[in-house]
């Protein structure tokens, strides 16, 4: 435990409460063999904050004296009307430093369960994981004729990565086992109650001393290989460190086997929440505590006929109220010293002196578990110094053969007694019949809803009655309106809710209820509710009248109107009227109205425009990426330039004559028909073949062989040919092999391609 720490606790908590989470460190049986030891004064102090505990240096107690040390320690929270209970705590340590541990830290640290702890293996596994775990990840070829220090480097980190995989695995076993001053006082107790405290600390106090052994092992040969001389000597040097981390692995054989034992007794351990609201069971063996647990949760206990069949703690939950219980079986407890209770019994006690619940103790008058009434009473008076600031009730099971009231005057009387000594409430049930079950589990969920409002609400005011804390936070955020001017208006109740009698299902002048009739009239599936009994209508007849929904195809309530017979009767006299002045006479002569006809017109104008513009801009839209033609660079006919000047009034033969004669030809192989070709187009003359086309026949003609052009005869070729042949001789002796060239690799010896990789990565080995 921290040798001087303050901690900050609800005031509903009791004296003993103060001391069992102010030493949740040290637990019931350590607390009590450190009080007689010197070391430090633990100091309730009680005022208008809430409850706080300080841990005191004695050596300071006595310097300063009691009150100044403690004033000194904490001024702002020693209040002048301070309770001060000194208690002897014992330390570890002499560091002197202020640690604050809140009731938030602890909270936060706590678990409720251990099924995620990893498998211990065995000193065997144990080694051989790290020594594979060494082999398979670093290097393992060296040779003599390698620099010294690499050959250092190489052994250096064989030991050093074994040793830091001995300690990961070694720290990572520590961390997943809980730490006993870190965990609730309950779970601690449970703990020391199951596996021997000692024992487990022993254990994993061996496997943190074999992780500082082999750390300074591993200090110690890494040390001598910095000066390692040869290959032999480092290699010596090696084998001995990994030697001693070996030896030290094998001597943790008993602490390995144990942890695993705990292991996986821990991960069947119930998941117990000592913060909840919980129903706690106890009593003798055999009185029907887990046969309630059964009925009232969805636990599923073994229920047997006989002694001690309850070995553990069982827990279920339930719902009450919209919120979850947890209800607890204890196994069953004999009335002897604390000294002489085996382990099955010391789980039960630990229960009850740790955990803030509501107390149900179990009695049964029949007698049939095997114990008398007296031994029972006696047994809730030797247990009654666990019940301090909880609730209790004594419940009475298996009144289906032996009720309270079938008891002697005297036993009557005792049982009377012990129900009046500390606010005992006694209740009544029978499991086998469940006559009372669910009666007995409100009442208990009730009072302990009530008992922990009231805690949070004692805690959240100070001395005075004044509102703090949470709750003072709350409230200032609830405004309740009231008159104004200062006005009090008393609350109004009718007088018809004054005089009604409360409903009696026994009386049988009683107002009939709808479930009454309910089941008069077959029960429910069976009856069916009349909606049409309530309403209002002109005539109270017409309720039970049919109406129809549907009419001709139609729905009905889209032509209800109130005068909807005047006006049939106007439109039937209007139809008659028309067809009288015979307006329906020439129904099948169409005859187109003069606006009809001009809208029609305006219609059709719309649409050939619509056209136009669309027309319009499909061919602005075709001639955006065409390259523009000059004017002075179009085509025009001889002819249509003619007769367009002549329309004008000039006479154009001078102009004619001038472009026959300017004409040129075209080029390439023109006919002789192409020399009377203009840049404008005579008239009477061909078009010109376009150069596309030009281009498109010359490609189907196949084209010339170079090897032969120019070649007057066979024998200018092969000269030709050989004089290649001997200037190209020079350039292939100086080629190379090429990656387009065939290659045919040699066939490589096993001891090359086999074997393990070096280091680096895949692409480069």
């Amino acid at each position: 435990m921290p040798p001087v720490w303050k901690g900050q606790f609800s005031e509903a908590y009791s004296c003993t409460d103060y001391l069992n989470i102010c030493c949740f460190n040290l637990g019931l049986a350590g607390f009590i063999k450190l009080m007689r030891q010197p070391g430090y004064i633990c100091v309730l102090i009680q005022g208008p904050r809430p409850l706080q505990a300080w841990a005191v240096p004695s050596q300071r107690v006595m310097q300063s004296g009691f009150s100044k040390a403690v004033k000194k320690l904490a001024p702002a929270q020693t209040p002048r009307h301070a309770k001060t209970v000194p208690v002897t705590v014992a330390s570890h340590s002499g560091h002197h430093s202020l640690l604050p541990y809140t009731a938030n830290s602890i909270a936060a640290k706590m678990k409720t369960t251990w099924k995620d702890i990893a498998p211990v293996p065995t000193s065997q596994e144990f080694l051989d994981i790290v020594l594979s775990r060494t082999q398979r990840r670093l290097p393992t070829q060296i040779r003599a004729g390698f620099k010294i220090t690499r050959i250092r480097a190489f052994y250096i980190r064989k030991v050093k990565f074994s040793s830091e995989t001995f300690v990961e695995k070694i720290t990572a076993i520590l961390d997943g086992f809980p730490r006993l001053q870190d965990i609730h006082p309950f779970h601690k107790d449970l703990l020391n109650t199951l596996y021997d405290a000692d024992h487990f600390r022993i254990a994993l106090g061996q496997l943190s001393t074999a992780k500082h052994l082999i750390e300074t092992v591993a200090r110690d040969y890494i040390r001598l290989l910095k000066y390692g001389q040869s290959l032999f000597q480092c290699k010596q040097l090696k084998r001995a460190a990994l030697g001693r981390m070996a030896t030290i692995c094998k001597r943790l054989k008993d602490p390995l086997l144990y942890l695993e034992q705990v292991r996986q007794h821990l991960g069947r351990l119930p998941s117990i929440d000592p913060n909840t609201r919980t129903l706690l069971i106890c009593g003798y063996p055999n009185v029907g505590k887990s046969s309630f647990l059964k009925n009232i949760s969805r636990a599923d206990v073994d229920v047997q006929p006989y002694a001690f069949t309850t070995k553990s703690l069982f827990v279920g939950h339930f719902d009450y109220k919209m919120l979850r219980f947890q209800a607890i079986d204890t196994p069953g407890i004999l009335d002897h010293p604390l000294e002489e209770m085996n382990t099955i019994e010391m789980q039960s006690i630990t229960a009850i002196a740790h955990l803030r619940s509501a107390i149900l103790y179990f009695m049964d008058l029949s007698e049939q578990c095997g114990y008398s009434v007296q031994a029972q009473m006696k047994l809730f008076e030797s247990i009654r110094p666990l019940f301090a600031n909880k609730l209790v009730f004594i419940v009475i099971n298996k009144i289906d053969v032996a009720r309270p009231e079938d008891l002697d005057a005297e036993t009557q009387q005792q049982l009377n007694d012990l129900c009046k000594s500390g606010n005992v409430e006694l209740l009544q049930l029978s499991c086998t019949t469940t006559e009372g079950l669910m009666n007995v589990r409100n009442a208990a969920c009730d009072r302990l809803l009530a008992e922990r409002n009231a805690a949070k609400l004692k805690a959240g005011t100070n001395s005075s009655g004044e509102v703090t804390g949470r709750l003072g936070d709350v409230l200032r955020r609830i405004h309740v309106a009231q008159p104004m001017g200062g006005v009090y208006r008393e609350a109004f109740i009718p007088e018809a809710a004054k005089n009604r009698t409360k409903y009696d299902p026994e009386d049988p002048n009683r107002p009939k209820l709808m479930r009454d009739i309910e089941l008069e009239n077959g029960g429910a599936g069976v009856f069916n509710i009349n909606l049409k009994e309530k309403w209002l209508l002109e005539n109270p007849d017409w309720r039970e009248d049919k109406m129809p929904e549907i009419l001709d195809g139609k729905n009905v309530y889209d032509f209800v109107d109130p005068e909807i017979e005047a006006k049939l009767a106007a439109l039937e006299e209007e139809e008659a009227k028309l067809e009288a002045e015979g307006y329906y006479d020439n129904e099948d002569e169409e005859v187109e109205d003069l606006e009809d006809a001009e809208t029609r017109y305006k219609a059709e104008l719309i649409r050939e425009r619509r056209q136009l513009i669309r027309n319009e801009a499909k061919m602005r839209k075709s001639l955006k990426n065409r390259a523009v033609i000059p004017r002075s660079r179009k085509t025009v006919q001889l002819g249509k330039m003619n007769e367009g000047l002549e329309k004008l009034g000039y006479d154009t033969s001078a102009i004619a004559d001038r472009a026959r004669s300017k004409s040129r030809p075209s080029r390439g192989r023109a006919g002789p028909e192409d020399g009377d070709a203009d840049m404008m187009d005579v008239d009477g003359a061909p078009k010109r073949r376009s150069i596309s086309r030009a281009m498109s026949r010359t490609r189907s003609v196949s084209r010339m062989n170079r090897r032969d052009d120019g070649v007057t005869d066979e024998a200018s070729k092969e000269k030709a040919e050989r004089q290649a042949k001997l200037s190209q001789r020079k350039m292939n002796r100086a080629a190379r092999q090429g990656e387009a060239d065939r290659h045919s690799t040699a066939s490589l010896s096993k001891w090359l391609v086999a074997g393990k990789r070096g280091m680096g990565s895949t692409r480069s080995r």
